[in-house]
């Protein structure tokens, strides 16, 4: 039970050529348009000739039912607590067993330095803090690769292992803006991404070039590697959203350093929540207090200037944030800030429906070239003066548009421990 990236590694740790189990199928939710096709011979391992259907994870009971499944095992991330129990209890009541792995169980072990980078939400800032790590290691003339967690939704045969050095390589893979977000601020930084399917695979070409390998996780989900440091970073805007989500909470309770990030957009009300919520479960774990400081590639006057935003699709959608750097640095300029769901059709226009916590922001989302399109639409229908992007990548490769684009650009301070001096600590520079 998934969504296309740690389902995936799930099997192939635990299940790919494994005689006690039979794995029928996988179920996949939350991505559009990742069910309803194959996980392919060629990576599914001796024990399944003709590979292993993928179904719409609404289908489930049917599932359960009519292909006699004894056991369900939940393998995706960023899911509240109730969310899983809901589940639990209707794959419960239908006979099957519902089972959750530990994160260990599900760990690589690496002849290299591991240091990975997760979170307890999505949004919270794991980018901007791997780039931070990755400016230090340069600094220490390291050799180090950037290794991402998986977004495979296009073909899994050709996505097993991905090699991202230049952008190039983006079109090369189909990528969709979900995963340009996550490779294209390193790329551009001169750090080599590798993502895919088989982490095996990856693990082992990745230790063939690099020293040190960074773990960028997904979501709010565990690292696949075994970490020699294991970094959590938690928002300051969402406040006890580190105990309501099953692997944000996990992710804490195994972290060596926890990060509260964004103090500078945050009460400080909300700061002394999260870092008593941080001491309660972890007390062993080193508080990191950070500021997330934006500013704009380009110097305009936006002032009472009509302004389209668009921010990072997941962290608004699953990630459940109302607006991102783009909005606060619109309103900051004193911008008019255009309703884009006023002019939202399609699937975007569903998106929309699904997450009603989404008011005036338009959602990068950029699964399939149709929701390229539609954004584009948007922009077009709502003529704004200027777009201003709160998304990790440059919007003008992906989209269409005469429309200046302004994109704001983010990065980490730390006011108390600086990272650097972990790092020297842990002898990793």
């Amino acid at each position: 039970m998934g969504a296309a990236g740690r389902d995936f590694h799930n099997f192939n740790t635990l299940f790919k050529n494994n005689r006690n189990y039979e794995v029928i199928c996988f179920t996949a939710s939350q991505i559009p348009k990742i069910e309803n096709r194959i996980y392919p011979k060629e990576l599914s391992g001796k024990l399944y000739e003709n590979g292993i259907e993928i179904y719409p994870e609404k289908e489930i009971e049917n599932i359960i039912k009519k292909l006699k499944i004894n056991e369900v095992v939940l393998s995706y991330s960023d899911i509240s607590n109730e969310e899983i129990m809901d589940r639990a209890s209707l794959v419960n009541s239908i006979g099957a067993d519902f089972r959750i792995l530990s994160a260990e169980s599900t760990m690589l072990r690496s002849k290299r330095k591991i240091i990975s980078i997760c979170a307890v939400r999505t949004g919270c800032g794991k980018s901007q803090t791997t780039r931070k790590i990755a400016q230090i290691l340069k600094k220490h003339k390291k050799r180090f690769v950037v290794v991402r967690h998986p977004m495979p939704y296009g073909n899994l045969k050709k996505q097993e292992v991905q090699r991202f050095e230049n952008l190039k390589d983006l079109d090369r893979y189909s990528c969709t803006i979900e995963e340009r977000e996550e490779y294209e601020h390193h790329i551009k930084n001169g750090t080599v991404v590798y993502a895919g399917v088989n982490y095996q695979k990856i693990l082992k070409q990745a230790e063939q070039e690099a020293e040190i390998i960074l773990w960028d996780g997904g979501n709010n989900d565990t690292p696949f590697f075994k970490p020699d440091l294991h970094i959590v970073v938690c928002d300051g805007l969402r406040p006890n959203h580190e105990m309501r989500y099953y692997h944000g909470t996990l992710n804490l309770r195994l972290a060596d350093v926890a990060i509260i990030n964004k103090e500078n957009s945050s009460s400080k009300k909300d700061i002394i929540i999260i870092e008593k919520n941080i001491k309660k479960i972890n007390p062993r774990a080193k508080i990191i207090h950070a500021d997330s400081l934006f500013g704009a590639n380009k110097k305009v006057d936006l002032k009472d200037k009509k302004v389209l935003v668009i921010e990072d699709g997941p962290t608004l959608t699953h990630g459940g944030m109302e607006f991102g750097v783009g909005y606060l640095y619109s309103r900051w300029m004193n911008a008019k800030i255009i309703d884009g769901k006023k002019f939202a059709k399609g699937s975007i226009k569903k998106v929309y429906e699904k997450y009603p916590h989404i008011k005036l922001i338009v959602p990068a989302m950029g699964y399939f070239p149709e929701q390229i399109k539609e954004i584009e639409k948007i922009i077009k229908s709502a003529n704004p003066d200027f777009i201003v992007s709160g998304t990790p990548i440059d919007l003008n490769l992906v989209i269409k548009t005469k429309v200046p684009i302004i994109r704001i650009e983010y990065y980490l301070n730390e006011k108390n421990i600086k990272l650097e001096k972990i790092l020297k600590e842990i002898k990793i520079i």
